[in-house]
């Protein structure tokens, strides 16, 4: 078994920080977008594009990005995706016109898309030894469950005392923060011999997923389009010999579980960010700055789920003993979010981060580590058609409710409590795998 890197938990560190930087990009720009909307003369009808362009390049990139990362190099793609990322930060702060902010909200999604599963196969090649795998993944999911959260109360604080923009630029000094750092503590990582990409499957994935995507945003008559491009990619990937998603990886009892276990947990607790921001700055009339500050029972509960349940108890108890109850502790918090919103963010934090913990290392356990890319960009793949599914439905639900605004939130939360109970079924019936120090057999930690 090859050495462990003793860098390996500096280089966490830095992994950790870009990963936040994804996690808030998700949700910091949804408080500034009726400044950003009111300074650069934008529609109601498009104001949605600010959100909507990073989620489509981000969750239709993904697969490609993942298998990037495979072929270049894991070190390599990371600085790249940094570098990118930062890049387009710069961009849309200084955008000039609405038109330049989509485009940058598009380019950040793309680079987020090297990003993500580059941070995330990284982590799954590094820490492969069990309780230091929990700790690691338990760093990773509480960024990844509560960074949504932070976003909004960044969000609110930077559009409130500085400006909009700076909900943008403020992604650059951690972009450089990351790749100094990076560039350090990383070690080389092996690129294939022979990199040739299995394009056509590039074409019908992409355009599958940024279809179905889109279609649930803005146009649901594509929904049968992005069908016919879905089997069209499961076709192809059955047959071609350079897979850009081998089916061995989604096929698996556990791993697949996992999948869909995220997509599930995360088309929820997107509905019910969608809620609470409306509800806060809507019905209750909060400043962009008190709206943020209202999300903070979510993550301090997001954080104490990560470390003192999940981190600790991963270790010693199969992955769906912690995950199936957890969704179902995030589904009552869902049910209850319009009644008592403190308790439901509580609930929620709770259970969800005693989901993606797990769920994380899941998905990316028992594979070749020269595939490890393409399997975390699968689960990150998962996690943001999950969240554009969930918030478009979630959305569409409560808007066709009528009657009061609070009236339309509470069904659309029962709907997004029966998904999350669908997730804790999910991942009892389908994830199997034993708990690690039971045996578990481990890749190398060679990367």
């Amino acid at each position: 078994m090859t050495v462990p890197d003793p860098r390996r938990w500096v280089a966490l560190a830095f992994i950790a920080i870009a990963q936040l930087m994804i996690a808030l990009d998700a949700t910091i720009v949804s408080i500034a977008l009726p400044s950003a909307q009111a300074a650069l003369g934008a529609s109601d009808a498009n104001r949605q594009w600010v959100v909507t362009a990073y989620t489509l390049a981000f969750g239709g990139l993904l697969l490609l990005g993942g298998r990037i990362a495979d072929y270049i190099g894991r070190r390599r793609a990371f600085l790249v995706g940094l570098a990118g990322f930062g890049l387009a930060s710069m961009i849309g702060g200084a955008a000039p016109d609405f038109a330049v902010l989509i485009g940058a909200r598009a380019l950040q999604g793309a680079f987020a898309a090297l990003l993500a599963p580059t941070a995330l196969s990284l982590l799954a090649v590094s820490f492969t030894e069990p309780r230091e795998r929990a700790t690691a993944f338990a760093v990773y999911g509480s960024i990844a469950g509560s960074g949504a959260a932070i976003g909004f109360l960044m969000g609110g604080l930077l559009t409130q005392y500085l400006a909009w923009r700076w909900c943008l630029y403020v992604n650059i000094p951690i972009a450089v923060l990351a790749a100094a750092g990076a560039a350090a503590v990383l070690p080389d990582s092996s690129r294939r011999a022979q990199p040739r990409f299995d394009l056509l499957g590039v074409v019908l994935a992409t355009g599958g997923m940024v279809t179905l995507v889109y279609a649930l945003s803005d146009a649901i008559a594509l929904l049968a389009l992005s069908a016919v491009l879905l089997v069209l990619f499961v076709a192809r990937e059955a047959r071609t010999l350079n897979p850009v998603l081998p089916l061995r990886i989604v096929l698996d009892r556990s791993r697949g579980g996992s999948y869909a276990t995220v997509a599930l947990v995360i088309a929820g607790m997107f509905g019910a960010f969608l809620f609470l921001t409306y509800y806060f700055q809507v019905a209750l009339h909060y400043t962009p700055l008190q709206a943020g500050l209202a999300f903070l029972p979510m993550v301090i509960a997001q954080q104490a789920g990560s470390w003192l349940i999940a981190s600790r108890l991963m270790p010693l108890v199969p992955p769906r003993v912690l995950m199936a109850p957890g969704a179902i502790v995030a589904a009552v918090g869902m049910m209850l979010l319009v009644q008592v919103p403190l308790l439901a963010e509580v609930l929620l934090g709770l259970g969800v981060s005693c989901v993606m913990v797990p769920a994380f290392s899941t998905a990316t356990q028992r594979v070749d580590p020269r595939e490890a890319g393409v399997a975390s960009a699968t689960v990150n793949a998962a996690s943001q058609i999950g969240g554009s599914v969930g918030a478009a439905l979630l959305n569409a639900i409560a808007v066709g409710a009528g009657g009061a605004i609070v009236h339309g939130f509470a069904v659309a939360a029962a709907w997004g409590a029966g998904i999350l109970l669908l997730a804790a079924l999910t991942s009892a019936l389908l994830i199997n795998f034993p708990p690690p120090l039971a045996g578990e057999p481990r890749a190398s930690a060679g990367v």
